[in-house]
């Protein structure tokens, strides 16, 4: 049995909270709000271009992108009529990431392209 002997180091170092951790991954568990991150790891866009990308109501990538917000994985601002979106912080392409190269490894060892051909800037 694989487990965990001893509590993580940067968990007691950094206080550590396991709920906000898991609200982040729950958000990240949604197929559209990760889509919604890759795209804004190639930079900052506005919900009404997010919209178009995605072929979605503005209303709803706004819901999507207002759960991120709370979870703390995109930060906004607001230009006139317009607010845009990045990612939070420098931590958020690399976790990217390496959890599409996860998912895309096959149990045999062999890499499947789960993401479509798309790259994640570091």
């Amino acid at each position: 049995m694989v487990g965990i002997r001893r509590p993580l180091s940067f968990a007691s170092r950094r206080g550590y909270r396991s709920k906000a951790a898991a609200e982040m991954f729950r958000a990240l568990g949604d197929p559209e709000r990760l889509r919604l991150l890759v795209r804004l790891a190639a930079g900052e866009a506005c919900v009404s271009e997010l919209a178009e990308d995605e072929g979605e109501k503005i209303t709803t990538v706004s819901a999507r992108l207002k759960t991120l917000f709370v979870v703390r994985l995109v930060k906004r601002r607001r230009e006139a009529k317009h607010v845009f979106y990045a990612l939070a912080d420098e931590h958020l392409p690399p976790m990217l990431r390496k959890a599409i190269e996860h998912a895309a490894e096959d149990p045999t060892g062999v890499s499947t392209d789960l993401g479509h051909g798309k790259n994640i800037a570091p």
